[in-house]
């Protein structure tokens, strides 16, 4: 049992006419969500970096050679607003894991690029947070992970989270 159950007990006992099943599903996505996300700002922040910081960081790295993208890219591509990206570049460049240029075909346009500096943060930063992911699924075999991941993405797509790629 966990503390969702203990939510849904309460309501099955005051409100015996109401199916609260879907309750117990969004409140354990939710629970999962702020107990993992927690133990991975943790380990961001012991390597000097926020949560953000880092997925503008990986979104360039995974990105390929030259590991360039525009703002508005990563804007689409962190699912964040225009000035939080903004914000988020301003202390990554300060700090040289990224630059900015103008782009010379569009002067209107900037380019972002991952320094070499900043690539190697990401690429010793990662190893370390997929151990951390890999701990914290240590209860679930090889199998469940893949059952899990599968459903939590047809969920996703089916409440319009669909892929930018193409299949």
């Amino acid at each position: 049992m966990d503390r969702v159950d203990d939510y849904l007990q309460q309501w099955r006992r005051e409100r015996p006419d109401l199916d609260v099943s879907a309750m117990g599903v969004h409140g354990r996505i939710k629970r999962a969500a702020e107990l993992l996300g927690k133990v991975q700002q943790d380990y961001f922040e012991d390597q000097g970096l926020t949560r953000s910081e880092f997925d503008v960081l990986a979104t360039l790295r995974r990105s390929g050679p030259p590991y360039e993208l525009s703002p508005k890219e990563l804007k689409a591509a962190t699912m964040s607003s225009a000035a939080t990206v903004t914000n988020r570049l301003n202390a990554l460049e300060t700090r040289h894991l990224l630059t900015r240029r103008t782009d010379p075909q569009n002067r209107r346009e900037v380019i972002v690029t991952l320094t070499a500096v900043g690539s190697a943060l990401v690429d010793e930063v990662i190893r370390g947070h997929l151990a951390t992911e890999e701990r914290q699924l240590h209860a679930l075999s090889r199998e469940e992970r893949d059952t899990l991941a599968s459903l939590l993405a047809r969920l996703l797509a089916a409440n319009g989270d669909a892929s930018t790629q193409e299949r």
